[in-house]
């Protein structure tokens, strides 16, 4: 690298902070730029510069490209980082970055766009021989297409939205005489959330796990995975709590998962961090079901198991380096779990509260890590997701991780606005936690059964 490059971080909250983190540990400046609601924060506090770049609602800052492309040009910033969420997956947005002179720190936009687009990430695993859900060939046309992809495939069923995620556009179909509400619905969700209603159908797999598998690649066609993530333990499909590796998934069928990731990173020509995301369905047999093209929040849980630092290679890579591992100089050690501590109250069906933190204490210990933006006095704001931090612990066994872990919990202590720690614990101690047959459904059939 013959100019020092200085990065802007388009993002905000513990992954800003992450980044800027990392930033600092490989001799980089960071520049943030930021929304008045998040005017005293931590990452604005440690970056090295700070911009801001509009109000409070992530539409009028976090979102407007232009005035984040601004800040990089007024900065001198050469590269952008765009974490997680936000513009993280919006090809448009990689690319007005490279027409801007700006190195855009995630994958190219035709990967973005390949991997974002459901349908057609469906077919291009199908070309390449990773096994996906059975389900529509393409988009979902008509009502009618919807109906006789059903018949063919077997109720229950899923309509997902083909441009989105996170949930939104998605409706289990039990039977035919759901089919037409569920399907109108899932359309008006997806073209709310992501401008449009093209819409697929998956086979509803009853009782599966979500396994995802971190890979790594650089501009050399170099490409390593990093292991799975059992992520299995989720509601209304956000994640609460990652571990690695996962309890219940015998070797031969890790190492092929593993592979079948390679595989997918090959066929989607993918540079940089990404995940593989596969459900393991209760006969032991796995289906791809979709790629996430930037740092995912749980990649913690592998930068623990395998002491390599994803942001910075992330980084790196996008400057132009090669990978600094090979496949068999990837270890991993002992076991690791992660939680999600949110700014929600479960007394009260989960609602979102933000406020001000009067008090905050992160826990300590070997094996322990947390990531979060928190500090005494700090306000909540109201207008982003509920995430205040994770905490990572890791131990020789699983069993002495999950003790660890509610050990860790019993410290993490934030007064002035609930969170969802106590519901987290009690997951922990949950018999179907403990035993790791826990699957997708766990929460809800948990829910089902008070």
């Amino acid at each position: 690298m013959a100019a020092t490059p200085k990065i802007l971080i388009a993002n905000r909250g513990e992954i800003a902070l992450r980044v800027i983190r990392a930033c600092r540990e490989l001799g980089l400046r960071s520049v943030l730029c930021y929304s008045t609601a998040d005017r005293e924060s931590l990452p604005v506090m440690l970056a090295d510069e700070a911009v801001c770049i509009g109000p409070g609602p992530a539409r009028d800052s976090y979102l407007k490209i232009d005035r984040i492309i601004s800040a990089a040009t007024l900065t001198g910033a050469t590269a952008i980082h765009p974490g997680y969420g936000f513009m993280s997956e919006n090809s448009h947005f990689a690319e007005i970055c490279g027409a801007c002179g700006l190195r855009f720190i995630g994958p190219s936009p035709r990967s973005i766009r390949s991997m974002g687009n459901k349908t057609m990430a469906r077919e291009l695993m199908r070309e390449a021989g990773v096994p996906v859900v059975p389900g529509s060939a393409g988009m979902l046309n008509t009502l009618a297409e919807a109906r006789a992809y059903a018949a063919q495939i077997g109720y229950p069923v899923l309509l997902k939205a083909s441009a989105g995620g996170g949930g939104k556009g998605m409706r289990r179909v039990d039977d035919a005489a759901d089919m037409d509400s569920c399907f109108h619905n899932a359309q008006r969700e997806a073209k709310a959330a992501f401008g449009s209603d093209d819409l697929y159908m998956e086979k509803f797999l009853l009782n599966p796990k979500h396994v995802e598998v971190q890979i790594l690649a650089d501009h050399d066609g170099q490409a390593i995975h990093l292991g799975e993530r059992d992520c299995s333990m989720q509601r209304r499909h956000q994640k609460l709590i990652e571990e690695t590796p996962c309890a219940r998934l015998d070797q031969a069928t890790r190492e092929k998962m593993c592979q079948m990731a390679l595989r997918a990173c090959a066929a989607a020509n993918y540079e940089g961090v990404g995940t593989i995301e596969f459900l393991l369905d209760e006969d032991g047999s796995f289906y791809f079901m979709e790629m996430n093209t930037r740092i995912q929040v749980e990649h913690p849980v592998t930068e623990m198991a395998t002491g390599i630092d994803l942001v910075q290679q992330q980084i790196l890579v996008a400057l132009g380096e090669r990978l600094s591992h090979r496949q068999d100089q990837v270890t991993f050690n002992g076991h690791v779990l992660e939680v999600r501590i949110n700014a929600e109250d479960p007394a009260r069906n989960f609602a979102p509260c933000p406020g001000l933190v009067t008090f905050y204490s992160a826990p300590g210990g070997p094996g322990i890590r947390v990531d979060s933006h928190l500090y005494s006095g700090y306000s909540v704001p109201p207008h982003y997701d509920s995430l205040l931090g994770k905490l990572i612990v890791q131990a020789p066994d699983r069993p002495t991780a999950i003790a660890k872990a509610r050990r860790a919990l019993s410290e993490f202590i934030v007064e002035g606005i609930a969170t969802n720690a106590s519901y987290i614990d009690e997951l922990l101690a949950s018999e179907g936690f403990v035993d790791g047959s826990y699957t997708t459904r766990f929460i809800e059939q948990r829910m089902a059964s008070i």
